[in-house]
């Protein structure tokens, strides 16, 4: 009798949703984003190593549909996510997201993951690596303007990696804030509720915003911004999708993932090509300078880069060898005989 059980090969493990909550209960949700944080410094700091690319997009009115690839030479990886703002008011999430790792020597596949989870994660823990690095020293108080799925994720990474103490929250959409409050009630943070973004940045040294709307928009006016903080920008991710007033970006250090990328999406579209930025990767290796005075307004201009995707897909392969919290997915058709396909088919006939 022919045996047409899959080969080892063939079965890729698949961390789906219900595996991805187990884990970060399995961990802790703070020592996740921790580890998730220390794999994107390790890959930053062989930043050259990697095959970079802008992602690959697929505009349409209504959103963006996204390819997101690169590879160390050893292992590659690709992230497929979406981002259609107008989704929540249908009932579905604006971002959605599943990831791959695969062996570069063969091709095959070695790990298939959800990733609309493991993105908020991997971007908390980049944005609080950044602020790590890039924030004034002993920054107690962050400023949380946007208060949808990532926001909760962003205050524990800063919590955690950077040390916050304090977030005040602000949203058009008071409920959208309510429900961040109440979602980190008890985790160990001083939670304000503010009645506007100038509120919410009152004492803060570290402004983060996180807004969907796909506009050119103006969430932070430069007469609400001082010296000496430092400003993560996380919501424009898309060209045309804008958070920060043009005189904010000539008053501030700019730091950046990947600079192709980011003069296409990111705050620094609405500057000249060539206005200056920083790569956060030349920060970590000491190629280039962070922060280098108390007064200086840094900012990361993020946009969200396929390595950062790529070690939180690596950080999330290693975690669940001894777990069991992934399905060996039948994925690869692997014959016994590479060049008989067809026969392979033709054996499983009822």
């Amino acid at each position: 009798m022919t045996n047409l059980k899959p080969s080892s090969k063939a079965l890729v493990p698949f961390v789906s949703v219900d595996h991805m909550m187990k884990l970060v209960h399995h961990v802790g949700i703070e020592e996740m984003l921790r580890g998730i944080a220390d794999y994107i410094e390790t890959d930053f700091k062989r930043w050259e190593l990697f095959d970079k690319t802008p992602r690959v997009a697929s505009h349409s009115e209504s959103g963006v549909i996204e390819l997101m690839p690169t590879s160390d030479g050893d292992v590659y990886g690709f992230k497929y996510v979406n981002g259609h703002p107008s989704n929540t008011a249908d009932g579905l999430q604006t971002v959605t997201a599943f990831g791959l790792l695969a062996d570069v020597a063969s091709g095959y596949p070695v790990l298939l993951s959800e990733m609309t989870l493991l993105t908020a994660l991997r971007t908390a823990a980049t944005s609080a690596l950044v602020a790590r690095v890039l924030a004034p020293k002993n920054a107690k108080v962050m400023a949380m303007i946007g208060n949808g799925t990532q926001s909760e994720f962003q205050s524990l990474a800063m919590k955690t990696i950077v040390g916050i103490e304090e977030v005040r929250l602000y949203d058009i959409d008071p409920a959208a804030t309510a429900k961040c409050a109440a979602n980190l009630a008890g985790l160990g943070l001083r939670v304000t509720s503010c009645e506007s973004a100038q509120d919410a940045m009152e004492g803060a040294q570290i402004i983060t915003t996180c807004t969907a709307d796909k506009q050119y928009a103006t969430i932070l006016t430069d007469n609400m911004v001082g010296a000496g903080v430092h400003i993560n920008a996380i919501g424009g991710d898309c060209p045309g999708k804008t958070e920060l007033a043009p005189a904010i970006l000539r008053r501030a250090e700019i730091f950046v993932e990947y600079p192709e990328q980011t003069r296409i999406e990111g705050e620094i579209q609405q500057m000249d090509a060539d206005h200056p930025v920083t790569e956060f990767w030349e920060v970590l290796t000491g190629a280039a300078k962070g922060r280098t005075d108390d007064k200086q307004i840094t900012l990361f201009d993020s946009v969200g880069f396929a390595i950062e995707d790529f070690s939180a897909l690596r950080y999330v392969r290693d975690r669940i060898a001894d777990t069991g919290l992934f399905h060996p997915l039948d994925l690869l058709a692997d014959p016994d005989d590479p060049r008989d396909l067809f026969g392979m088919v033709q054996r499983a006939k009822p």
